[in-house]
């Protein structure tokens, strides 16, 4: 993770019990209640962008891919195939942050087990960004290869 938080930071609010909740959250519909869901998760996609090093550089690498895919010409089977490995790469970073955080809560002092925690919600960004460069030759490599042939 690359900042410390504490709970004084501003994107740490304190759960209230039910009874406690403002009277005019209680009243929204249950439409609206899911429509303001939305604001949480776009806050929690800009959370892990904000302060996460290794997601923008996946979201740097993203774009790089997908301009790529449009020079090349790439189909649309290659197209969606590259977005949905871009996803699970994003996935995987978020739930890292997530459960870094979550050890961070729960054992702010050094535990063998946080620390495997964290190296295996780690390997799993890992995995998911090899698949996606194993992926990404997949679909590049036959477009690239007759630009780069020549010179060989």
């Amino acid at each position: 993770m690359d900042k410390k938080h504490n709970l004084t930071t501003p994107i740490f609010e304190p759960l209230l019990p039910a009874e406690e909740v403002p009277q005019q959250e209680q009243n929204k519909s249950a439409w609206i209640r899911f429509i303001v869901g939305f604001k949480y998760a776009f806050r929690g996609i800009w959370y892990a962008l904000r302060t996460q090093r290794n997601a923008r550089v996946h979201v740097a690498i993203a774009l790089l891919a997908i301009l790529i895919g449009l020079l090349l010409h790439i189909s649309t089977l290659e197209f969606a195939l590259l977005v949905v490995m871009i996803s699970v790469v994003f996935i995987a970073e978020m739930f890292n942050t997530a459960i870094e955080l979550c050890v961070d809560l729960a054992s702010p002092g050094y535990h063998p087990l946080a620390k495997f925690a964290k190296d295996v919600a780690a390997g799993a960004v890992l995995l998911s960004a090899l698949l996606a460069i194993v992926v990404g030759l997949l679909i590049f490599a036959p477009h690239l290869w007759p630009l780069i042939r020549p010179f060989f």
